[in-house]
C-alpha cells in the first residue's frame, strides 16, 4: 500500500515538479544569453533594429513575469519536496535536479530583489533598450485632447491626402501596445534603477508610466501592482528617498487622474473608429494606403479596453464612474468592424502591398545597398535576396490566389539585425539607421501581404475576456440594459471568436477547458439578445393586441348608446363624466417631441435587431452560431405559449375566450410579427406555420395542451354537462338550438347560465374557430364529440336489448292498431331513448354548424381546391364501392362537404362492435334502434316544450334536432352492418307515421297538447335526409295533415305573441 501511494505521488506531481524544472533551465538560458548579448556590447534602439530590441525586452519581461508567478505559487516548497521524498524512497536517491531546484526557490522568495542585483552587469544593455522608447512612449501616451487637436486617425481631416500611403519612420512602433511598452519600462527599470539617477530620460519614462496605471497584467488575470512592489524594493536601497517620492506622488497621480484620462480616450476612439469605419465601408481601397491607420486604431482601443478590464477588477477607486464604462460595447463594435473590413477586402490591400513592395521598396532598399560604404560578403547576400524578392513579385501572383510567405525575408532581417548590431560589427546598423528604418517599413508591408490575421492577433486580440467572465457578462448586461448601446451587444458573442488565440501549442490541454468557455459564453450572449428582443416584440404584441381590442364590436355599444340618447335628448350618465377615448387617438401627435411607450419598444427593438442581424453566422471554435435563429425559436416559443394564453381558458370556472376575439388577438400578434422582417432577415412565416400548425393538434412539440384541445375541452365539457346537467337542460328548453339562426341560444329562465351560448355558436364564432383550429383543429373537434354520441349509442342499444322481445313484435305489428298499443305499454324507458336521441341530434347539430363555418373559410383560402373536392363528392357513381366511397366522404368531411354518411361517425360506431354479439345481432340490434325511436315519437306531443316555434324553425326542447340524429345514426349503423339505408329509413317512416297518425284520433288534450307540432318532425325527418323523398312520405301519411299542422303552429304562434 506504501508503495501505492509513492507511485502515486510521483505520478501526480511530476507534471507540476518537471514544470519547475523546466523553469530553472529556461532561467539558465536566460542568463547565459544575457551574458553573452552584453559580451557582445549589442546595440540596441527601437526605432533602428525593431525586432532585436523588441524581442530582448520581452524576453527580460517575460522572465521577470516567471520567475513572479512562480513565487505566488504558495505549495512550491510542499511539491518538490514531496516529490523528491518520494523519488528518494523509490529509487534510493534523490532526484538529481532537486538541489539546484530547491535553490532556485530560495533564492526567488523575493523574485524582484534578486534580479535587481542579478541584472547589475546586464544595466547598460537594458537601459539604453529602454531610453530608445523616448521616441516612441511619450507620443503614445498623450492625453485625449492631443489626439483630438492633431485629429489622430482620421482620413476626412486632409482630403487632399487622402490616397498618400500613411507613411512613419518608426512603421512598427506605431502600432507597438503601450501596455506592453509599459511593462518594459516598468520592469525595466526596477531590475536596472541606477539608471533612474544617472539619465534624466530614463527618470522621466519611468514617471511617465507610473502615472499612467496603478498594476500591470502578469499573464491573463494575475496582475502586479506596481506603486507598492517599486517602493517595497527602492526603501531598503540607501540614497533612494527621491525616487520612493516620486513614486508616492505618481501613485496619489495615477489614482486621480489616470482613469478620466482613460475614460477620455475611449470616448474620443469610439468617434475616431466609427469615422474610420465607415469611411473604409464605403471607400475600401483606402486600406492599401491607410493600413496603418487602421491597426494603429486597432492597437489604441485595445489597450484602453484591456486597461479598464484590468483596473476595473483590481483597484480601489476613487471615483467609480472612470471605471464603468457602459459605451464599452461600441468601442469593442467598431474594432470588430474594422477587422471584418481588413478580413474581407484583404486581396485589396495585397494588390496594393505587392505593387508597392515590387515597384518602390525594392527599388529604394537598392540604393542604400548600392550607397553602403562597407558591406560584407554575407550580408550582401541577404540584402540582395531580399532586393531580389521584392523584384520578382506581381499583381498577377494575386489575382491567381498564390499563397505568399514572406517569413523567410523576414527571419533573415532578424539575423542581419544581429550581425550588425554587436560592437565590432563591419557593417554597423548604428552607423546606418536610414537602413534599419527602411527595413522596418519594408517588413510592415510584406506583414500586409502575407499576415493580416496575424497582424489583427497582434494588435486587436481581446481573449483575455476569457478570463475575466465576472466582469465581461456584466459589461454585456449593461450594454442590453442601456437602449443606444443594444445595436453594439453583437460584439459580446464576436469576441468569443478571439478566445481561442490565447492558446498555444506547447499546452493543448487547456484549449478544451477555453473552447468550452468560449462556446458557453457566446451561447449565453445570443440567448440572452433574442431573450430581450422577444420580451420587447412581446410588449409591442400587447399593446397593439390592446389596440385591436378596442375596434371589436362590442365596444361600440356605448358609443351607439350615447349618440341614440342624445337624439332623444334623454340625460343619461353622471354630469362631468370623462368621454370615452375612440380608437385611433394615441396616433394623433401635437408635435414630434411626445414619445410614447410604443415608440420606445419599437426603437429598442430596430436597435437590437441591428446587432441580431449584423452577421448571418459566427464560428467559434469549430461551432457555427446563427444568432437569427436563436431569435426565431425563442418567438416560436412565445407565439406559442401567448396564443394559448390568450384563450382565457379557465378549467375551474369553464370561461375561455370568445374565438372571434382570439382570431383578433392572434392577428394583430401575426401583424407585430411580419413587421419584425423588417429589422431582421427572419423567415417569420416558417414561425407561423410551425407554431400555428401545432395548434392544430391535440398537442405541440413540447407536449402542451393547443387552442386545439382547450376548445375541444370546452365544448365536449359543455356537452358532457348537457348529459349531466346543463345540456339536461337544454333538453327542457333552457339553451336551443335555432336553425333559422344557425345557432344556440339562451331561452328565459330562472337560472342564468354561466355563459351566453349565442356569442360562442353564432356563424361568424364558429368561422373564427375554423379560421384558428384549421381542418385538423376541427377533425379533432370532431373526432372528440363524436365519442360522446357513441357512447349514447352504446347507451341506446343497452336499451334496445332491455325492449329487444316487445321491439320485434312491434316490428311486424305496425299495421294493427290494438296490438301496437298493447305492446307499447310494454316498454321500458321511452323517455330515455327519446332524451337519448335528442342529445345526439344536438351534437351533431353543432357538428354542422362547425363544418359549414369551416367549408366557409376553406372556400375563401382555397376555393379551387375546395370545388375540386366538391366535384369530387358529387360525382361519385352509386355502384362505387363503399370502402372508396367512404374515402372521399373523408376527404370531404375535411373539408367542411355534408355528407350522405358522416365518415366520422362510421369510425366512431365502428369502434363498439362487441366480440360477444355476432355480426346479425348486431345488425337487428341497430334495426330495433330505429323501431324504438319511431313508436316513440308520439309521447312526445305530451310533452309542453314541443311546440314548434316558426320564429326559430325548431322545437323548444331541441326534438328538431331528432331528424339530424335519425337520418346520421341510420346511415352510419347501415353502412358498418352491411345493411340498405334506404330501406331501414323507409321502415322507420312506416313506423313512425303509422304511431303519428293515432294520436290523431286521441281525445285526451293533455296526450295531443303538440300534436301539431310533432307530426312536422316526419316532414324534418324527409328534408334530412339523402335517402327519403316527398313521395315516399305522402304514401305513408297525408300532406294535408302537415299542411294543417303548418298552419296550426303558425296560428298559434301568431295568437302566443299577440
Amino acid at each position: 500500500a506504501f508503495f501505492l501511494e509513492k507511485s502515486e505521488i510521483l505520478k501526480n506531481l511530476a507534471l507540476y515538479y518537471f514544470t519547475f524544472v523546466d523553469v530553472m533551465e529556461f532561467k539558465d538560458h536566460v542568463c547565459e544569453l544575457l551574458n553573452t548579448i552584453d559580451a557582445c556590447q549589442v546595440f540596441f534602439d527601437i526605432t533602428v533594429n525593431f525586432d532585436l530590441t523588441k524581442n530582448y525586452l520581452d524576453l527580460v519581461v517575460t522572465y521577470t513575469t516567471l520567475m513572479i508567478l512562480l513565487s505566488r505559487i504558495e505549495e512550491r516548497k510542499a511539491i518538490i519536496g514531496l516529490y523528491n521524498y518520494a523519488h528518494e524512497m523509490t529509487h534510493g536517491s534523490s532526484d538529481r535536479e532537486y538541489p539546484r531546484l530547491g535553490q532556485m526557490i530560495v533564492d526567488y522568495e523575493n523574485p524582484l530583489k534578486k534580479m535587481m542585483e542579478e541584472f547589475v552587469p546586464h544595466g547598460k544593455s537594458l537601459s539604453d533598450a529602454l531610453i530608445s522608447l523616448q521616441m516612441v512612449y511619450p507620443r503614445r501616451n498623450l492625453s485625449a485632447d492631443q489626439w483630438r487637436n492633431a485629429q489622430l486617425l482620421s482620413l476626412i481631416s486632409a482630403p487632399s491626402t487622402m490616397l498618400n500611403p500613411a507613411q512613419s519612420d518608426t512603421m512598427p512602433c506605431e502600432y507597438l501596445s503601450l501596455d506592453t511598452m509599459e511593462k518594459w519600462i516598468v520592469f525595466g527599470f526596477i531590475l536596472s534603477h541606477a539608471a533612474l539617477n544617472s539619465d534624466p530620460a530614463a527618470l522621466s519614462l519611468w514617471k511617465l508610466s507610473l502615472q499612467s496605471s496603478s498594476c500591470l497584467c502578469l499573464f491573463r488575470d494575475e496582475v502586479f501592482h506596481i506603486h507598492k512592489a517599486a517602493e517595497d524594493l527602492f526603501v531598503n536601497i540607501r540614497g533612494y528617498n527621491k525616487r520612493i517620492n516620486d513614486i508616492r506622488e505618481c501613485k496619489e497621480a495615477a489614482l486621480s487622474h489616470a482613469g478620466s484620462m482613460h475614460r477620455e480616450r475611449r470616448k474620443f476612439l469610439r468617434s475616431a473608429l466609427k469615422e474610420l469605419a465607415t469611411v473604409l465601408a464605403d471607400q475600401p481601397g483606402l486600406l492599401g494606403p491607410k493600413a496603418l491607420f487602421v491597426f494603429m486604431a486597432l492597437s489604441f482601443a485595445r489597450d484602453e479596453i484591456i486597461w479598464l478590464l484590468r483596473h476595473a477588477d483590481n483597484i480601489q477607486k476613487k471615483s467609480t464612474d472612470d471605471f464603468i464604462d457602459k459605451h464599452i460595447a461600441e468601442l469593442i463594435f467598431y474594432m470588430e468592424e474594422l477587422r471584418a473590413h481588413v478580413r474581407k477586402y484583404g486581396p485589396v490591400m495585397q494588390r496594393y502591398y505587392v505593387q508597392y513592395l515590387s515597384g518602390f521598396d525594392a527599388v529604394v532598399l537598392n540604393e542604400l545597398v548600392q550607397n553602403l560604404s562597407v558591406c560584407p560578403e554575407d550580408e550582401s547576400i541577404i540584402m540582395s535576396s531580399f532586393v531580389n524578392t521584392m523584384t520578382s513579385l506581381s499583381v498577377k501572383q494575386v489575382e491567381d490566389g498564390e499563397v505568399f510567405d514572406f517569413r523567410g525575408m523576414r527571419l533573415d532581417w532578424f539575423r542581419l539585425q544581429a550581425y550588425t548590431s554587436v560592437s565590432k560589427a563591419s557593417l554597423g546598423i548604428a552607423d546606418h539607421r536610414e537602413l534599419g528604418k527602411m527595413m522596418n517599413t519594408i517588413i510592415f508591408h510584406t506583414k500586409m501581404v502575407d499576415s493580416l490575421v496575424e497582424m489583427l492577433v497582434e494588435t486587436s486580440d481581446l481573449s483575455i475576456f476569457c478570463f475575466y467572465s465576472r466582469a465581461f457578462e456584466k459589461m454585456f448586461q449593461q450594454c442590453l440594459e442601456l437602449p443606444s448601446q443594444s445595436r453594439y451587444s453583437i460584439s459580446f458573442p464576436l469576441l468569443c471568436m478571439h478566445f481561442m488565440s490565447c492558446t498555444h501549442e506547447l499546452c493543448p490541454e487547456e484549449r478544451h477547458h477555453i473552447g468550452d468557455r468560449s462556446l458557453s459564453l457566446c451561447n449565453m450572449f445570443l440567448d440572452e439578445m433574442a431573450k430581450q428582443a422577444r420580451n420587447l416584440i412581446t410588449d409591442i404584441c400587447t399593446e397593439q393586441c390592446t389596440l385591436s381590442d378596442q375596434l371589436l364590436p362590442k365596444h361600440c355599444a356605448k358609443t351607439i348608446s350615447q349618440a341614440v340618447n342624445k337624439k332623444s335628448k334623454k340625460q343619461t350618465g353622471k354630469k362631468g363624466e370623462p368621454e370615452r377615448e375612440k380608437p385611433g387617438v394615441e396616433s394623433m401627435r401635437k408635435n414630434r417631441l411626445l414619445v410614447t411607450n410604443l415608440d420606445k419598444l419599437h426603437t429598442a427593438l430596430s436597435e437590437l435587431c441591428f446587432s441580431i442581424n449584423y452577421v448571418p453566422n459566427m464560428v467559434v471554435w469549430e461551432h457555427t452560431f446563427t444568432p437569427r435563429e436563436y431569435l426565431t425559436s425563442h418567438l416560436e416559443i412565445r407565439f406559442t405559449k401567448s396564443i394559448v394564453g390568450m384563450t382565457m381558458y379557465n378549467q375551474a370556472t369553464q370561461e375561455i375566450a370568445k374565438p372571434s376575439e382570439l382570431l383578433t388577438s392572434v392577428r394583430a400578434y401575426m401583424t407585430v410579427l411580419q413587421s419584425i422582417e423588417n429589422y431582421v432577415q427572419i423567415d417569420i412565416t416558417r414561425v407561423f406555420n410551425n407554431v400555428l400548425l401545432q395548434q392544430t393538434q391535440h398537442l405541440d412539440s413540447h407536449g402542451e395542451p393547443t387552442i386545439t384541445s382547450l376548445y375541444t375541452n370546452w365544448w365536449t365539457s359543455c356537452f358532457y354537462r348537457y348529459l349531466e346537467t346543463l345540456l339536461r337542460q337544454v333538453s327542457n328548453g333552457h339553451i336551443a338550438y335555432f336553425p333559422a339562426m344557425k345557432a344556440f341560444v339562451n331561452l328565459p329562465t330562472e337560472n342564468e347560465l354561466t355563459f351566453n351560448a349565442e356569442e360562442y355558436s353564432d356563424i361568424s364564432e364558429m368561422r373564427s374557430l375554423s379560421e384558428l383550429l384549421g381542418p385538423y383543429g376541427m377533425k379533432f373537434l370532431s373526432e372528440s364529440l363524436m365519442w360522446h354520441i357513441s357512447s349514447q349509442v352504446a347507451e341506446l342499444k343497452k336499451l334496445v336489448v332491455e325492449n329487444m322481445e316487445v321491439l320485434t313484435q312491434m316490428r311486424t305489428s305496425f299495421d294493427k292498431p290494438d296490438q301496437m298499443a298493447a305492446l307499447f305499454k310494454k316498454l321500458t324507458s321511452v323517455d330515455s331513448v327519446l332524451k337519448r336521441m335528442t342529445i345526439i341530434g344536438v351534437i351533431l347539430s353543432f357538428r354542422s354548424l362547425a363544418q359549414e363555418a369551416l367549408r366557409d373559410v376553406l372556400s375563401y383560402h382555397i376555393p379551387f381546391l375546395v370545388s375540386s373536392v366538391e366535384d369530387f363528392k358529387d360525382h361519385i357513381p352509386r355502384e362505387t364501392d363503399m370502402k372508396v366511397a367512404m374515402n372521399v366522404y373523408e376527404l370531404s368531411s375535411a373539408a367542411g362537404l355534408p355528407c350522405e354518411i358522416d365518415p366520422a361517425l362510421v369510425v366512431a360506431l365502428s369502434s363498439q362492435k362487441s366480440e360477444n354479439i355476432s355480426p346479425e345481432e348486431e345488425y337487428k340490434i341497430a334495426c330495433l334502434l330505429m323501431v324504438f325511436v319511431a313508436v316513440s315519437l308520439p309521447t312526445l306531443a305530451s310533452n309542453v316544450m314541443s311546440q314548434y316555434s316558426p320564429a326559430i324553425e325548431g322545437h323548444c326542447n331541441n326534438i328538431h334536432c331528432l331528424a339530424k340524429a335519425i337520418n346520421q345514426i341510420a346511415a352510419a349503423l347501415f353502412t358498418i352492418h352491411k345493411g340498405s339505408i334506404e330501406d331501414r329509413l323507409k321502415e322507420f317512416l312506416a313506423l313512425a307515421s303509422s304511431s303519428l297518425l293515432k294520436i290523431g284520433q286521441e281525445t285526451d288534450k293533455v296526450t295531443t297538447r303538440n300534436r301539431e307540432s310533432v307530426y312536422l318532425l316526419l316532414d324534418m325527418i324527409v328534408q334530412e335526409s339523402p335517402f327519403l323523398t316527398m313521395d315516399l312520405l305522402e304514401s305513408c301519411f297525408p300532406y294535408v295533415l302537415l299542411r294543417n299542422a303548418y298552419h296550426a303552429v303558425y296560428k298559434q304562434s301568431v295568437s302566443a305573441s299577440a
